[in-house]
């Protein structure tokens, strides 16, 4: 299994990024995927989920219409459109796996990270 996101940077508060992540090694269509992130000196948090079908999200309630997570299945590709971006969203940003096909259960696989800092 391998997932690598990408897309982070350094941005304004306010300003806009897209986070992407190349899944591969696993039946991408099938599973439930997730953005979660680490704060500096925090702990890891969820930011939003996707189901398989692309059809169903959630998100954490700090990111609730700032952010929006999509997939491309014939791509194995997921995104994470992120707007009115804000200092406390400083995060190193993951995607992640569910552990089992087709249900919700909890991520339990995730890959290298991408950066985003928000600083003026």
């Amino acid at each position: 299994v391998q997932l690598q996101a990408s897309g982070g940077g350094l941005v304004h508060p306010g300003g806009s990024l897209r986070l992407s992540c190349e899944a591969s090694g696993f039946r991408f269509d099938t599973y439930w995927m997730y953005w979660i992130r680490r704060a500096p000196g925090k702990r890891l948090e969820w930011v939003s989920v996707i189901n398989p079908g692309d059809n169903y999200t959630d998100y954490q309630e700090s990111v609730k219409g700032r952010f929006t997570i999509s997939r491309d299945n014939a791509k194995n590709v997921l995104y994470l459109q992120m707007h009115s971006l804000k200092s406390e969203d400083t995060a190193v940003y993951y995607c992640a796996k569910d552990r089992r096909p087709w249900d919700r259960h909890e991520y339990d696989y995730w890959g290298r990270g991408t950066l985003v800092t928000v600083s003026s």
